[in-house]
């Protein structure tokens, strides 16, 4: 099946992601990576400010109480059509195998309104790419849905602006289409529509996202959040100094074992908050292990793990 640069016949590396324009391609959009690379610009910068505005919002009704605002955090979360343009994720485990995006927004809301309201209260979930730490099945490709659903309007001007660089889109049998697309809009804080010229390819429109964008395995995914932040909050908890005056811990693999220390969102949730009352940010303490681990040009690496037991 032909990669993008194949199929329109461009040359050389491309400063998207050449992905295989007929079906979906294991690969997702993290908006972390969005976060810490910074580029392209403006890109970058309006999309990130759409994923936290929508998030802002969606905060601001989790915590009103009003019943009225409590109906529209949930709507907003309930319009996460699967965005196939992208060509990105695997159908399967998306939206569709999820039983749509309504389903999986309200699950999120659900969420946001139960286990993690005290996390929402005091500030400590701050932006988008933290809920799959924290919310049970959200993971890589429901978070890369949600997110390039957020990011849409970026990502279509990205894609203008390839359309522009690369007369290849246009050349030959090859045409663009204006297509009316749902998009945040941050300015009014609400779903609309605009119009984007999107290259048609293999008959479908198609979305072009920055290849720095994307990648195999989420930054900020449960896992890499357990065995890092929590795991090594809990060896502090639990650790005591030696005769020799050093710092004695307990091997992470040993902790796993241990009753209310399990791998899980549960735990993560849990360990957080008992972290915070002692005012320690374990969000914040991830964060800055993950932007010194973070290669802006490795879009393969599974970080999954590489974390573990020390």
């Amino acid at each position: 099946m032909p990669l993008v640069s194949n199929y329109y016949g461009i040359a050389g590396p491309v400063p998207f992601a050449d992905v295989d324009v007929s079906c979906d391609n294991w690969l997702f959009l993290d908006p972390h990576a969005v976060r810490l690379t910074g580029a392209p610009e403006p890109f970058a910068s309006e999309a990130i400010h759409s994923v936290d505005t929508f998030l802002g919002e969606i905060v601001r009704c989790v915590v009103s109480g009003d019943p009225v605002l409590h109906r529209r955090g949930e709507s907003l979360l309930q319009r996460f059509r699967e965005p196939w343009e992208t060509r990105l994720g695997m159908s399967s485990k998306g939206f569709y195998g999820h039983g749509g995006g309504e389903d999986v927004g309200t699950w999120i809301w659900k969420a946001l309104v139960t286990d993690l309201m005290a996390l929402v209260r005091v500030g400590v979930l701050e932006h988008l790419e933290e809920l799959p730490m924290f919310v049970d099945g959200v993971d890589r490709d429901i978070t890369s849905d949600i997110a390039t659903r957020i990011m849409f309007a970026p990502l279509a001007r990205f894609t203008e602006s390839m359309i522009a660089k690369y007369p290849e889109f246009t050349a030959g049998e090859h045409r663009v289409r204006t297509v009316a697309c749902q998009v945040w809009d941050p300015t009014t804080l609400d779903w609309t529509e605009e119009p984007f010229t999107l290259p048609v390819a293999d008959g479908k429109p198609l979305l072009l996202v920055p290849v720095a964008w994307t990648r195999r395995a989420l930054l900020m995914s449960a896992t890499r959040f357990y065995e890092k932040a929590v795991l090594d909050f809990a060896q502090l908890e639990q650790a005591v100094v030696g005769s020799d005056g050093k710092l004695i811990k307990t091997p992470k693999d040993e902790l796993m074992k241990q009753a209310g220390l399990g791998r899980g969102r549960n735990t993560n949730i849990r360990l957080t908050l008992k972290a915070f009352a002692q005012d320690e940010n374990l969000i914040a303490y991830f964060k800055s292990f993950v932007a010194a681990k973070f290669d802006r040009n490795d879009n393969d690496n599974d970080n999954d793990g590489e974390a573990a037991a020390a």
